[in-house]
């Protein structure tokens, strides 16, 4: 397991559009009609990270108590799935179902969508206002595998409350760390 940070994503940058496989619905599904009208939330997750399979709980949570408040919530795995079988499409649709996930699941199988995110780890978040202009790109909070921090969720819910409410992003961002993308 590599421990990676996420990259650096600039505030106010528009969301790349982007049109993938959904491994829930076996749709091709674009940004436009995933995106909620008072913010959307990116995460670039997989399958087989223990970062991820830590979190996925409070993912589910989230996007469940923010749905109503028209926040769109998207999964996107990115992973090389010839490497890393455990993250292919058959297995991310089985996963969601198993876990419940409120949002779509989405299959980067050409990896363009995670370079241009610049995405560098899973768990990877991303929130962005209803223009889709981004307000966050860090951490979920400060809990990781084995260090019994609790799993709060407390950086990516203020930054999605702030960008509810139409309030000045957070002005410090913590990055994100997990498993780095398994690249091609």
């Amino acid at each position: 397991m590599a421990l990676t940070e996420s990259n650096p994503f600039p505030l106010g940058t528009i969301a790349p559009d982007f049109s993938l496989f959904d491994t829930v619905s076996n749709q091709i599904i674009n940004l436009q009609d995933l995106k909620g009208s008072r913010a959307t939330v990116i995460m670039f997750i997989c399958n087989h990270c223990p970062f991820v399979i830590h979190v996925n709980s409070k993912l589910v949570e989230l996007a469940n108590s923010y749905n109503p408040k028209e926040v769109g919530f998207i999964a996107v795995s990115s992973n090389d799935v010839e490497n890393y079988p455990q993250d292919s499409p058959e297995l991310m649709a089985e996963l969601a179902k198993q876990e419940k996930y409120p949002f779509p699941y989405l299959y980067d199988e050409t990896q363009n969508v995670a370079k241009a995110y610049d995405a560098a780890c899973t768990p990877d978040f991303y929130v962005f206002n209803s223009e889709l202009k981004s307000t966050y790109h860090g951490q979920l909070d400060n809990s990781r595998p084995g260090n019994n921090k609790p799993l709060t969720a407390k950086d990516l819910k203020e930054a999605i409350d702030l960008t509810v409410s139409g309030l000045k992003p957070l002005e410090h961002q913590k990055p994100s760390i997990g498993c780095n993308i398994k690249w091609k």
